[in-house]
């Protein structure tokens, strides 16, 4: 039974509860506007350098404005930070819906609004990101990380597929309308919750915060490893941008296999989520968060090498697992050995680094498939993940040997 979805957070904590509920279905939104952007940037463009630019205009924002959020969220109320951005980020996916009904067909507006977004969900991730450490004891934290995954990877699962549906039936801007709509339950889900100031409030936001935040991590070599990790996998794997490249190349460009591919890595991060038991219990986080994550490598190697669509999605879904078991261990391992002090800022980094990597990764994967081919940019990227993978393993013992014996979390709110 051990392996099976640890559900106690579930009912141990109503604002969890409440939280959890709208982050999901916010996110089945923001996975609308996710192949939204992709589809109408292949359609103003057809080119996979331009689809790549969407992770730049991501990424730029996510590391400009993360450690930003960050220090304020070491700072400031979390819950009151959190609502901000969140209804920032509201106005933004409408502005998205307007342009495309409007009709402007202007790659510089399209990725300007997307920047915006970024910048705004960058502002609030850090603080949104410590809700599982207040909200849940101690021994639930990986539990109640565990659930936020398996919510998100389910909203990749239905939300992509529904996408695929609305854009060929209405057009790309019912996407971003439903994404608008979807942010109102993210609202609901913390306007709700207690008041969360950070434990030990008195962080004065400014460099000095940002620098001593850099230096309790580069002092605990589990943090900079586990950063590392994920940096290596998502910089040099990811493979989101070339998706509309093989769709268009293999399948005919039809929008709704385009959301398959989405939906592959989803299903395999369900069925990781629903066994997490065995991952949130673990003595052994570290190591087991290396081991997904080459992992990760060898199946986006795959996918590139596939010879039919059926293997693709496969390797795909093996992918979307292995992320699955690599974030909820990272994200466990993280919370135990960060104080509450640091939490904003230490999070502002793991935040930059897991959304941010992603991006910048799309940004390679796009210029690699422009000079050669789709399949070559996945080949060489997950290969070069294995790589990179094995030499943090072999660099860094205290990560392969930390676990659950890391230091316990404070300041968990019920109420």
């Amino acid at each position: 039974m051990k392996l099976i979805l640890d559900t106690r957070p579930l009912r141990s904590s109503a604002p969890f509860r409440r939280v959890l509920a709208g982050g999901v279905l916010s996110t089945v939104g923001g996975q609308l506007a996710v192949v939204a952007v992709l589809q109408q940037t292949w359609e103003l463009t057809s080119s996979p350098v331009a689809v790549g630019a969407i992770g730049l205009a991501q990424a730029v924002p996510m590391v400009v404005f993360g450690m930003v959020g960050g220090v304020l969220a070491d700072a400031v109320d979390r819950r009151r930070l959190v609502l901000g951005t969140t209804l920032g980020q509201m106005v933004v996916a409408g502005l998205l819906a307007a342009q495309a009904f409007a009709g402007l067909d202007s790659l510089a507006v399209l990725l300007g609004l997307v920047a915006l977004q970024s910048a705004c969900g960058a502002i609030g991730a850090p603080a949104r990101r410590t809700f599982a450490a207040r909200l849940l004891p101690a021994d639930q934290v990986g539990a109640g990380l565990a659930l936020f995954n398996l919510g998100f990877q389910a909203s990749m699962l239905v939300g992509p597929a529904i996408a695929g549906l609305v854009a060929a039936r209405w057009g790309v801007g019912s996407c971003y309308a439903v994404d608008t709509l979807t942010f109102i339950a993210a609202l609901y889900g913390v306007v709700r919750l207690p008041a969360l100031p950070p434990d030990g409030a008195g962080t004065r936001p400014g460099l000095a915060a940002v620098v001593a935040g850099w230096r309790f991590i580069a002092g605990r070599p589990v943090l900079a490893g586990a950063f590392l990790t994920d940096l290596i996998a998502t910089v040099l794997a990811m493979p989101i941008a070339l998706f509309p490249v093989v769709n268009s190349e293999r399948f005919g460009g039809d929008p709704q296999t385009l959301g398959l591919f989405l939906s592959a890595i989803a299903v395999g991060g369900i069925v990781a989520g629903l066994g997490s038991g065995a991952v949130t219990r673990s003595g052994r986080l570290g190591l087991v968060m290396l081991a997904a994550a080459g992992l990760w490598g060898v199946a986006l190697a795959g996918f590139g090498m596939a010879p039919n669509p059926w293997l693709a999605l496969g390797c795909l879904a093996v992918a979307g697992a292995a992320d699955t078991i690599s974030v909820i261990s990272r994200g466990a391992l993280v919370q135990l050995v960060t104080p509450d002090a640091y939490r904003g800022r230490v999070t502002a980094v793991e935040d930059v680094v897991g959304m941010a990597g992603p991006y910048l990764g799309n940004f390679r994967a796009g210029l690699v498939a422009g000079a050669t081919t789709a399949g070559v940019a996945a080949v060489t990227g997950g290969l070069m993940c294995v790589v990179g993978i094995a030499a943090v393993a072999a660099w860094t013992p205290a990560l392969r040997r930390s676990g659950m014996s890391a230091k316990p979390l404070s300041g968990h709110q019920t109420s």
